[in-house]
């Protein structure tokens, strides 16, 4: 499922099967709606900063992974913006890939 404002769009199949259908809605049905969809299996969220935030303030994600690249200060989208204290229930552990990337965990205690 692909979050839009235009859940109009009709889905997109690739030839190995992978579809993409589109949805308006707010994170907890959007997860539910997933949910479903997977019969049982792991659903993950992949998006940037404004896709996360809001199921992480809804107290959705069990798993966080983040990847932290060097970027020029003052660019960006902050992750953290409304989320003071996510570090409270989440255990946090760090690697750092020789490329200098810093891969962060967050997992719900």
């Amino acid at each position: 499922y692909v979050l839009t404002h235009d859940a109009s769009r009709a889905p997109i199949t690739f030839d190995n099967g992978t579809e993409f259908r589109f949805l308006d809605a707010a994170p907890e049905a959007a997860l539910d709606i997933a949910r479903e969809a997977a019969g049982g299996a792991d659903v993950r969220i992949g998006g940037g900063p404004t896709t996360v935030r809001p199921f992480l303030t809804a107290g959705l994600v069990d798993e966080l992974r983040l990847m932290v690249v060097p970027i020029v200060l003052g660019s960006g989208i902050r992750i953290w913006d409304g989320l003071r204290g996510l570090e409270r229930d989440y255990a946090v552990r760090s690697q750092v890939a020789e490329s200098g990337v810093v891969h962060v965990t967050f997992t719900r205690r």
